[in-house]
């Protein structure tokens, strides 16, 4: 896919901050100190093994966890206290992880819960059907009866005719085969053309690096690594991701 991150890309100010997150499940903290910010057309990647506390750090973008400290700020402004469904009519919308689609509504109809609310945009129901073919003369097909990457498809248009500002992407590829993760990351350069920014969480290393503008790995709840695909080598990658380093920055 083509490199979004041309010059200039982020001399704007951040579109999406966080300063400094501590997240606790109980008496575990799950997120410890967590800072990001992402700019506008970014490809932004969390990437990290299974409990580093990348889905924690989505959910609580979008207002499903309570930070113990820290802030997110949207577009200048401060959202830390700011209840769910008010950063999703904002312009924060999510594919969460897993999909949480409504198995007994039909395609269209789950489309349709997504654009129950939705801000002013161009993504409609059929501009969705044109990203994703397939969909149209299946729209009244119940998803329960439909597979995996179908669904993840579904549940990356009912974010979509929301017309988010910020895609939040929860680990898009859990459980697809490879080829079809193949198929659903084809639809991200039509995604950013849209105007829209994205915040992907990945396990798959290799998949992140090849979208990404920017990216984070993340162990255990704290940050490991950060910087651009350019500024990184596969070694510091797999060194961060595994926590083999001391923490700092190439």
């Amino acid at each position: 896919m083509s490199e979004p991150n041309g010059p200039g890309l982020r001399a704007a100010a951040p579109l999406l901050e966080v300063r400094d997150l501590v997240v606790h499940h109980g008496q575990l903290k799950a997120l410890s100190g967590i800072s990001l910010a992402v700019y506008p057309g970014e490809v932004y990647a969390i990437i990290g093994a299974n409990g580093a506390g990348k889905s924690t750090l989505l959910r609580t973008i979008a207002g499903l966890h309570h930070p113990t400290e820290g802030t997110i700020s949207y577009e200048g402004r401060d959202i830390t206290g700011v209840r769910p469904e008010k950063r999703a009519t904002a312009g924060i919308g999510m594919v969460p992880e897993g999909r949480r689609l409504f198995p007994s509504l039909t395609l269209e109809e789950n489309l349709k819960v997504g654009a129950t609310y939705a801000r002013k945009g161009a993504w409609t129901i059929e501009r969705v059907f044109e990203l994703f073919p397939w969909m149209k003369d299946r729209r009244g097909q119940k998803t329960a009866q439909m597979s995996g990457g179908e669904q993840q498809s579904v549940a990356i248009g009912r974010a979509l005719v929301a017309n988010p500002q910020v895609l939040l992407l929860d680990e898009l590829s859990l459980g697809l085969a490879p080829v079809i993760v193949a198929r659903i990351y084809a639809m991200l350069p039509q995604v950013l053309e849209s105007g829209v920014t994205v915040l992907l969480v990945e396990q798959d290393v290799s998949q992140a690096l090849r979208v990404a503008t920017h990216l984070q790995c993340m162990l255990e709840g704290h940050t490991t690594l950060e910087g651009t695909p350019a500024e990184v080598t596969r070694d510091q990658v797999e060194a961060a991701y595994f926590g083999v380093t001391d923490g700092s920055n190439p």
